[in-house]
C-alpha cells in the first residue's frame, strides 16, 4: 500500500476511534435508531443534489446502505446505549476484519493463509472471555451480541464494496447510499422508540445532539467511509480491514479520557486476545514469509 493511502487509512482510525465516544454522548440525548436515521438524512441530503450518482448499479447502492445503516449502525448505536461501553464497543466492533476475511474467501474467493486463521481465532476466543464476563451481570450480554452483529454488517459491507466493478468517485458513492437506510431506520425508530421520543429529541435540540450528528455526518461518515471506499477499491480487502487495529485504541483512550470508562480485568484479558488477533492478521503473513525466505 502507498505511503499516502497508509496515512489516509490511519486518519479514519482516528476519526472512527473518537467516533464511539460521540455515540455514547449522542444516544444519551436522541433515540439511537433516530439518530442513526438523522446521520444518513444529513450525509445524503443536501450534497444528493450536488454530487452525480456514480455509474453503477442500484442494487450495490442500497445493500450497501441498508448493510451499513440498518445492520451495522443500527445495532452498534442500539448496543450502546442500552449499556455497552464505547471503548469496549469499539474492540469487539473490528471482528469485521476476521468477518470481511471469511466472507472475501467465501464470495470473492480471497484466500486468508493458516496466519490470518489462527489470528481469528485468537481474536474470537478473546470476544469469548468478554461475553462470559458480561453473562455475569442481567442483560449485559445483549449489547455484546448486537455489537457483533454489527461487526457482521459492516464486513457485508466491505464485501459489496468489493464485488464493484470499475472506479467511482467514492463520495458520491457514500451519498448516494445513504438515501436507503433513512426509511427503514425512521420506521423502525417510530416503532421500536416512538414518536414522542423523536418529537422530544428535534423539538429541544442542544449542542450535545447538533454535535453528535455533524460530527457522524461529516468526520465518520463523509470523511471515514469516502476514504474506506476509496481504499476497497484500489487494495484486496483483507488488506484494508486489518487497519481497523488501531481504532479500538483511540476508541479505548478516547473513551477513558472524556467519559472516564473503565473495563474489567476479565473484559481487559479479552481485549488483549483480540487485539493480538488483529496483530496476527496485520503482521503474521509478512513475518512468516520473512521466515521462510531467511
Amino acid at each position: 500500500m502507498r505511503p499516502l493511502h497508509m496515512l489516509l487509512a490511519l486518519l479514519t482510525t482516528m476519526l472512527w476511534g473518537f467516533n464511539f465516544v460521540v455515540v455514547k454522548m449522542g444516544v444519551g440525548v436522541v433515540p439511537p435508531l433516530f439518530l442513526t436515521a438523522l446521520r444518513y438524512i444529513f450525509s445524503a441530503f443536501p450534497l444528493i443534489f450536488f454530487i452525480r450518482r456514480p455509474s453503477i448499479g442500484w442494487t450495490p447502492l442500497m445493500s450497501y446502505g441498508v448493510a451499513m445503516g440498518v445492520g451495522q449502525f443500527g445495532l452498534l448505536f442500539t448496543s450502546i446505549q442500552l449499556g455497552m461501553p464505547a471503548g469496549l464497543a469499539s474492540l469487539v466492533l473490528q471482528s469485521q476484519a476476521f468477518f470481511t476475511m471469511g466472507l472475501a474467501a467465501m464470495v470473492i474467493g480471497e484466500r486468508a493463509g493458516p496466519v490470518r486463521i489462527f489470528g481469528a481465532l485468537v481474536a474470537f476466543s478473546g470476544l469469548g472471555v468478554i461475553a462470559m464476563e458480561r453473562m455475569q451481570a442481567d442483560m449485559a450480554v445483549i449489547p455484546l451480541f448486537m455489537c457483533i452483529g454489527a461487526a457482521f454488517f459492516w464486513a457485508t459491507g466491505n464485501i459489496i464494496n468489493r464485488r464493484i466493478v470499475g472506479t467511482y468517485d467514492p463520495l458520491g458513492f457514500i451519498v448516494w447510499s445513504s438515501v436507503f437506510p433513512i426509511i427503514p431506520l425512521l420506521l423502525l425508530s417510530v416503532t421500536l422508540e416512538g414518536p414522542d421520543a423523536m418529537l422530544a429529541a428535534v423539538a429541544a435540540p442542544n449542542w450535545i445532539s447538533v454535535g453528535s450528528v455533524a460530527y457522524l455526518v461529516i468526520a465518520s461518515t463523509l470523511i471515514g467511509y469516502g476514504i474506506w471506499s476509496f481504499l476497497l477499491m484500489r487494495y484486496p480487502a483483507g488488506q484494508v480491514a486489518p487497519f481497523s487495529l488501531l481504532v479500538p485504541l483511540f476508541g479505548l483512550s478516547s473513551a477513558a479520557f472524556v467519559l472516564g470508562e473503565r473495563i474489567s480485568h476479565m473484559e481487559t484479558i479479552g481485549a488483549v486476545l483480540v487485539v493480538l488477533g488483529l496483530a496476527l492478521n496485520v503482521f503474521g503473513p509478512r513475518l512468516l514469509q520473512r521466515l521462510r525466505t531467511n
